[in-house]
């Protein structure tokens, strides 16, 4: 399964470990994701992956 958020299409970043001598490796910055029931515009329930910035502000609304 993607790490896509599937309100706002955050997805992984890529960056750096930077150690102490400063040698760099790769890695990933992964987005916060829960599982969420979420009532669409339709009325129909269903779940999905969102963000957890997009279930602060409000941009889902959650299935009772």
């Amino acid at each position: 399964m993607a790490r896509i958020c599937e309100v706002c299409g955050k997805k992984p970043m890529a960056g750096n470990n930077v150690s102490h001598a400063h040698n760099r490796s790769p890695r990933r910055f992964l987005p916060n994701l829960q599982n969420a029931r979420v009532k669409l515009e339709s009325g129909e329930v269903k779940k999905i992956q969102v963000c957890t910035n997009c279930i602060k502000s409000g941009k889902i609304k959650k299935a009772a």
